[in-house]
């Protein structure tokens, strides 16, 4: 019996992730997949802000930046005339290193995580298939079937990132409620010419129809999505491109110089119950669908990863109690829900039919757009929540304290823009860390000191202010790069109890 720390099932990106962060942190992991090779087409485009910026704690974000298109904006077109242009630069400019979407085709990003992945000594196990499992209280015992026949292996956790069919999911019956939207739709990768082939994202919406179309370079290969004709859709009949809603792609003024893949999908919009049951965890799609809208499906398994990551290796190491990995279900849940939530009303605004619908869509929509936009609060808060910068953890028993408008369960927020100390630097290092933006008492010094955990201390100035943090307070860091602890006081007492109180050992 091959024996391992944790059983990953699934080299999609969530998967992959998952491995690295985990060998990062010294831990042994088997990951397998029933596929050949990674995936050969673009599939999950976008790479947001605050995926780059966790990137960073693996040295990953320059390769992937660089193989990427930085997508500066999206523009709203209607019946051929661009109504509205949204940068991500104004709004995200002085939030993150990052204010862009970077068009990153999967096939290529999962290529670079699974040559990261065999630099650090793990190879993935293609053509082997999870056909079950059995856990007790100390591990899981897993039946695989690869190249070589059956086989059976003894993990201490088992972790589903196998999609949205996960066998993983389904012995476990934690369930998937949810819907599925009545339309078809469409997804191809073209090459185009005109307008609107110029490196940036476009919509276009028009009266029972639209189509997006994502720039993955400047030379004309992007990604188009919209709908099928309702028409076509009956049974028997193999769907191709001629089949599509044509008035919105003809709104773009583009022209489809050649389609080289093109494939149907229904939209599903779905939860599981339990993130974790025993020793088994649920990630990325085998816990949560939902529509493509905004581009955070495969961010938001990506997250998950990070997320769970630390908390594993915590536990493994005995650093940690098991109950630690209760708050993953907590805090990733609880953002799962609210953005199926989001993505499920932006979804049926868009696909929506009718006369009303379809003026709203293409006259309102705009307009309110493009003068919401014009706000500048309005702008950061809708870059947050396209980029995942918004994230947080309010109500995890691991979040406390605040100061500034920095609340205990936030992403520890930026302060590089404007000349300001690049406080994410040290971030890199997956492992707890204490900033203070201004005086540090000498106490603290020498709890930090005695306790193994690095003290981070910059100097007050208009970047931190303007970032909401508050002078002289500490703030407690936690290895995902969230902020655990916010204490104003800056007592080395408080940091004390915050670790007794939940059994964490950090160091």
């Amino acid at each position: 019996m091959d024996e391992t720390e944790v059983l990953i099932a699934g080299a999609g990106p969530t998967g992959l992730v998952l491995a690295l962060w985990l060998v990062r942190q010294g831990v042994k992991v088997r990951i397998v997949d029933r596929s050949a090779g990674p995936g050969t087409s673009s599939r999950a485009m976008a790479v947001q802000a605050r995926t780059l910026e966790l990137y960073r704690q693996l040295d990953l974000v320059d390769e992937i930046v660089e193989g990427g298109l930085r997508n500066p904006a999206i523009n709203m077109w209607v019946k051929g005339e661009r109504r509205a242009r949204l940068s991500f630069r104004d709004a995200g400019r002085e939030l993150t290193p990052y204010p862009f979407a970077l068009i990153y085709p999967q096939d290529r990003h999962e290529r670079v995580l699974v040559r990261r992945l065999i630099d650090a000594g793990v190879t993935v196990e293609r053509n082997t298939e999870l056909l079950g499992f059995e856990q007790d209280a100390t591990g899981v015992t897993a039946r695989l079937r690869g190249p070589a026949g059956e086989s059976v292996c003894r993990a201490a956790w088992l972790a589903g990132c196998d999609g949205a069919h996960s066998v993983v999911r389904h012995q476990l019956g934690t369930g998937f409620e949810g819907g599925t939207y009545q339309h078809t739709f469409y997804v191809a990768d073209v090459e185009v010419s005109g307008p609107a082939a110029n490196g940036e994202i476009h919509v276009s919406l028009e009266d029972g129809d639209f189509a997006a179309l994502f720039a993955y370079d400047l030379q004309g290969n992007a990604r188009l999505i919209g709908a099928v004709r309702d028409a076509e859709v009956r049974e028997g009949h193999t769907l191709a491109f001629d089949d599509v809603r044509q008035r919105a792609i003809t709104s773009l003024g583009i022209k489809i110089r050649q389609v080289n893949w093109f494939s149907t999908y229904r939209v599903h919009h779905r939860v599981t119950g339990h993130y974790r049951v025993g020793r088994a965890l649920l990630l990325g799609d085998a816990a949560h669908v939902h529509s493509p809208a905004g581009g955070q499906g495969m961010n938001t398994g990506i997250g998950d990863a990070i997320n769970v990551a630390w908390k594993l290796a915590h536990v493994l190491r005995g650093q940690a109690p098991e109950s630690l990995i209760d708050t993953y279900e907590t805090e990733r849940k609880a953002f799962a829900r609210k953005l199926v939530e989001t993505t499920d009303r932006a979804f049926s605004f868009v696909v929506a039919e009718g006369g009303f619908a379809d003026f709203v869509r293409t006259h309102i929509a705009p307009l309110f757009a493009s003068a919401a936009y014009g706000i500048e609060p309005v702008r950061a808060f809708m870059f947050r929540v396209l980029s995942q910068l918004g994230i947080h953890y309010p109500d995890s028993t691991l979040s406390a304290g605040s100061a500034g408008h920095v609340h205990g369960g936030d992403r520890l927020p930026w302060t590089g823009y404007g000349g300001g100390p690049d406080n994410h630097a040290p971030l890199a290092a997956i492992a707890w860390q204490v900033h203070v933006y201004g005086e540090v008492a000498p106490a603290l010094q020498t709890w930090c000191a005695g306790r193994g955990i690095a003290l981070y201390r910059y100097d007050w100035c208009d970047a931190c202010q303007a970032a909401g943090l508050a002078r002289d307070a500490v703030y407690l860091v936690r290895p995902d790069t969230y902020v655990a602890l916010v204490d104003r006081a800056g007592e080395r007492d408080t940091l004390e109890a915050y670790f007794t109180e939940r059994g964490i050992h950090p160091v």
